[in-house]
């Protein structure tokens, strides 16, 4: 699962900084790494797969922003 080849600010304008990339490089490898993991894991102990990625998608829509309340 390639990380994308942009990664956008609020205004559209995508992240530059050399550090900021490479922060988002490696968390998006190691979340793809850990989603394929338990994606694995739950259709092999006999979860559906279709089931499965639903879950997971609940998992992303139910991320809350650091920005929002604080």
């Amino acid at each position: 699962m390639p990380a994308p080849k942009l990664w956008p600010q609020p205004d559209g304008a995508p992240v530059s900084c050399r550090e900021k990339l490479k922060t988002l490089a490696e968390n998006h490898a190691e979340l793809a790494q850990i989603m394929q993991d338990a994606f694995e894991d739950a259709v092999l102990i006999g979860v559906d797969e279709t089931a499965m990625r639903a879950i997971l998608i609940e998992m992303v829509a139910a991320l809350e922003s650091p920005k929002r309340g604080g």
